[in-house]
């Protein structure tokens, strides 16, 4: 498995990573010995960098990774974030989910995602949305403070503008930044991804397989009543009727490589954005395998030009998320 250094931490992290939040909510229903198993797959395979966030199941997520992080702790670098705060009486209503970057929320956030996961420290702390009514430096400010405790090893930004990126990093450190980025999600290509080199920000990339979408064997009218995807309008009768067509492209790439059209998208994104870590997400062994294995197809210029030009900027029928999952988001 490669490695890839996490901004200046002087930590490296594998490439791909792990998402962990479908081991919790959002893809349907998750089988908990399933997800353990999984996860031990994952280091057995090389993967050593596990994403979570304490919203992801209103904190099952970090609890089911600190019972698997159990005599594992060195093997791993772990990642979570805070932010979200969804009500414990509707958590699937993200219009009631507020954005909390205070100080004080921040720090006590912190403390409990540190009990669930049963860690001394995080290696990479993100916010995980921005609300502009706290002010950046007093947010830094504050996340800076963990680090000086011993808490927190790396800052992290999720889904933010270069802008903020940039005043950020002028106040401490930011050693990686989250955002989508995929065959369907290129907006990181406008500047993020420029900016993050500048600054020696390592970029993630969240949903590199278009949740799902990009490995063309998801089939939407068999997803869970509780699958996130259901509301996304991505996934819309006339939006996934047109982002169908999407598809046929790829799985011809993918069939003259002999591989599967999501490790086409894998290799197309680290090939295309060197120094960028992906982190896709499953239950399935054979899946973190399938995506492992995608790191060392190496794509032809020819070939990375084919794919650009099959999924132009734009190219995709819909928003990324619903209006309410949008806050937060900087750039859409």
């Amino acid at each position: 498995m490669r490695q890839h250094p996490l901004g200046q931490t002087g930590l490296t992290i594998s490439v791909p990573g792990l998402g962990c939040m479908g081991m919790s909510k959002f893809y349907g229903p998750a089988d908990e010995t399933e997800c353990l198993d999984a996860l031990a797959a994952a280091l057995n395979l090389g993967y050593d960098f596990l994403d979570t966030a304490d919203t992801y199941g209103l904190g099952h997520n970090e609890t089911l990774l600190g019972r698997f992080l159990k005599g594992r702790r060195d093997r791993v670098v772990l990642a979570t974030k805070f932010g979200i705060v969804r009500p414990y009486h509707s958590p699937d209503d993200s219009a009631k989910r507020r954005i909390d970057n205070t100080p004080a929320y921040l720090t006590a956030a912190c403390e409990a995602s540190l009990t669930r996961l049963g860690v001394e420290t995080i290696d990479l702390y993100y916010c995980h949305r921005r609300n502009p009514e706290t002010p950046l430096a007093e947010m830094i400010g504050a996340m800076a403070r963990l680090v000086e405790q011993g808490k927190v090893r790396g800052l992290g930004l999720s889904e933010v503008s270069p802008e903020t990126l940039r005043a950020a990093h002028a106040i401490h450190p930011i050693a990686a930044v989250q955002s989508e980025y995929s065959l369907w999600s290129r907006g990181a290509e406008d500047e993020m991804l420029q900016t993050c080199r500048d600054l020696d920000v390592t970029f993630v990339a969240y949903a590199p397989l278009g949740r799902g979408f990009l490995t063309g064997t998801l089939d939407p009218a068999r997803l869970a009543a509780d699958d996130f995807r259901r509301g996304n309008p991505r996934f819309q009768a006339d939006a996934l009727a047109r982002n169908q067509r999407l598809l046929d492209g790829l799985a011809a790439v993918a069939a003259r490589r002999n591989a599967s059209s999501g490790q086409i998208a894998l290799a197309w994104l680290v090939d295309r954005a060197p120094g960028v870590v992906p982190i896709p997400g499953t239950r399935r062994v054979a899946r973190l395998a399938e995506n492992a294995a995608a790191m060392d197809l190496a794509l032809t210029p020819g070939e990375i030009a084919e794919l650009d030009g099959l999924f132009p900027p734009g190219a995709a029928a819909g928003a990324r998320y619903a209006e309410g999952g949008t806050a937060g988001i900087e750039v859409l």
